[in-house]
């Protein structure tokens, strides 16, 4: 008598790619339509948090009359926003114009749909991971959309027809080559320790150990990237108001102006999303809390933790803007080529000969990348120090005397030239003295003036 053997699937973990692409078409929509708003009310929620905590910072009161804490205010910025007339200026490329802030908007929508938020939950009787999907390259895919995004600022810096938006995009070009190749090699010690390019694969990595306790210095490294990808303060050089009125949307209003402001917000928290699934374990909570609470990485309840650690992140974006003032933008590309970049790729050597000696001799891997990190960021706090006092050393030696009314009217020096007399010395006009006519007698002896 024969028997058929039947064999059955095994459930696939939490990090497993075979949990997506089963989804029915009809939930897929609703997590997309989901993810929209939960970032449109993410963003307006945001621009209170950041007038608050600045007015705390300030010793000031902050929003409070629109709504209960003025909670109201973001909203009613938005009806302004959208009542504004949008004016197109008559020198700007019309279709590049209109395209520019569109790209942006939704380039920064995109890179959520790789962002794991939550486990495995029931969603009208589907399980299902809080996730819209993810692949064996969705890190690179974040980093592809990011780069995308890059081109509405540019773009719109270029179609304006005008000189501050124009060198808005310029610096904005540079600032996302310099920034995102450190960005991007802090992510390669995350794919070594980890051996997957999945988010979610990432996230289920971290079961034990976070990679911010365990690779410091892709951490620190990330942070700095992130800021400057974003254009914040004190890294907002594309959009310094002191030097370029408002950088590349110097030209916008409206809601083109909006979807801008909006690209920016929701930027914030897509790069505090990425530092959460890459560095802070995701949506879990830390190993000693989930032992003691085993159901604290269950259900519903890492939606909540995934949302904390994202504000946590976005406190220090406004922190940084509380508190620092805004770089110079030769200091700042020069800390991104010559202390970032140099450390990461010392940094990825290290891990991968150390991670190498492991799988041969079994040493302990934690405390050497600790204290290989220690070591790197010692020695670039002092390259940095050095760097910037042989720069300020180089400039004092170089100055030149400039002559700041050669031109018949005041202009500042550029860098290296060094103007050496006083402004009221430069501003006095020497003229040749005319002698007074004498005057004239007229037919009846009285004197008689020119006019």
């Amino acid at each position: 008598m024969n028997v058929l053997a039947q064999t059955t699937t095994p459930t696939p973990q939490y990090g497993d790619l075979a949990l997506f692409g089963n989804r029915p078409f009809w939930l897929t929509l609703i997590m997309c339509v989901v993810v929209f708003l939960a970032l449109i009310l993410l963003t307006l929620f945001t621009t209170w948090f950041e007038r608050k905590v600045v007015a705390r910072m300030q010793q000031r009161t902050g929003p409070k009359q629109w709504g209960p804490f003025g909670l109201l205010g973001p909203i009613y910025d938005g009806i302004k926003l959208a009542l504004k007339q949008g004016i197109t200026p008559k020198n700007a490329d019309t279709f590049v114009y209109l395209l520019a802030p569109a790209l942006s908007a939704m380039a920064a929508f995109m890179v959520f749909a790789v962002i794991p938020v939550g486990p495995v939950v029931s969603i009208f009787g589907v399980q299902t991971p809080l996730q819209l999907t993810d692949f064996p390259v969705a890190v690179l895919y974040v980093l592809a959309v990011a780069s995308i995004g890059i081109y509405g600022i540019v773009l719109a810096g270029w179609s304006s027809g005008s000189t501050y938006s124009l060198l808005g995009g310029l610096r904005s070009s540079a600032q996302m080559i310099s920034y995102e190749i450190a960005m991007g090699l802090s992510f390669v010690s995350v794919f070594l320790y980890a051996s997957t390019m999945s988010t979610s694969g990432i996230v289920a990595a971290q079961n034990n150990l976070w990679y911010a306790i365990l690779l410091p210095v892709p951490f620190v490294i990330y942070l700095i990237a992130m800021v400057g990808e974003t254009n914040r303060a004190p890294f907002d050089l594309p959009e310094a108001e002191g030097e370029l009125v408002a950088g590349y949307f110097t030209e916008y209003s409206g809601l083109r102006f909006a979807s801008f402001y909006l690209a920016e917000y929701i930027n914030m928290i897509n790069v505090s999303a990425v530092a959460v699934t890459l560095f802070l374990g995701g949506w879990r909570m830390p190993a000693p809390i989930a032992t003691i609470w085993p159901g604290a990485n269950e259900g519903w309840w890492p939606l909540l933790w995934f949302v904390l650690k994202i504000y946590a992140f976005i406190f220090v974006f406004v922190w940084l803007r509380g508190t620092l003032p805004r770089l110079r933008y030769d200091q700042f590309m020069r800390f991104g080529w010559k202390v970032l970049i140099p450390v990461s790729i010392v940094w990825i050597l290290a891990v991968a000969t150390i991670r190498a000696i492991n799988n041969t001799y079994q040493v302990e891997l934690r405390t050497v990348l600790l204290w290989v990190g220690l070591v790197l960021a010692v020695v670039a706090a002092f390259a940095f120090i050095l760097d910037v006092r042989r720069g300020s050393k180089g400039d004092e030696e170089e100055a030149e005397e400039f002559d700041g009314m050669s031109f018949g009217y005041p202009v500042p020096p550029l860098p290296g030239q060094e103007l050496n007399v006083t402004r009221r010395a430069k501003a006095t006009v020497t003229t040749t003295a005319v002698p007074a006519p004498e005057p004239e007698a007229g037919p009846e002896g009285e004197e008689s003036t020119r006019e």
